[in-house]
């Protein structure tokens, strides 16, 4: 029991932080500008002004970023529900084949939002990248190691 508590608290783990790095403004930081995937803060004065990516980045190449950050908490969040789901209709002995499958989905696009951010955007700029960015990184690590997991956790016979 005291396993699945631990696997249920870092499963709502991974979804906090993938839901942070894909909602807070700091892919990308100087001392003026705070930039993620859908908007840049520009700091002008002592008023932080919001605008716009579209002109700044190949849409392409930010949408693929939008889209995987949106599908890793989706696949993530659902992934939580399909093991709960598991765990009361599964019978003994079967695997959470499903929920790992899911997670290794939000793993996959997690990393592909995030290398193609690393890839793309900024190599010419001068600044560093900003917490949202290692907290995406870090949740690709999470949702991976939840992934295997599940894929290898089996129901127990109580």
């Amino acid at each position: 029991m005291l396993v699945l508590a631990g696997i249920v608290v870092l499963h709502i783990t991974a979804i906090i932080l993938l839901l942070v790095a894909t909602i807070d403004n700091a892919w990308w930081l100087t001392d003026s500008v705070a930039t993620d995937v859908w908007g840049r803060w520009e700091l002008e004065g002592s008023a932080w002004h919001y605008t716009n990516l579209k002109g700044d980045y190949a849409e392409e190449y930010l949408q693929v970023v939008q889209a995987g950050a949106v599908l890793a908490c989706i696949f993530s969040i659902l992934g939580l529900f399909v093991f709960v789901a598991q765990l009361f209709t599964l019978s003994k002995g079967q695997r959470f084949t499903f929920s790992g499958a899911l997670m290794l989905i939000s793993c996959l696009c997690v990393m592909i939002a995030a290398s193609i951010y690393t890839d793309i955007f900024h190599k010419q700029d001068q600044g560093w990248f900003g917490h949202s960015f290692i907290l995406a990184w870090i949740s690709f690590v999470l949702t991976f190691i939840l992934g295997v997991i599940y894929v290898v956790l089996r129901k127990k016979s109580e």
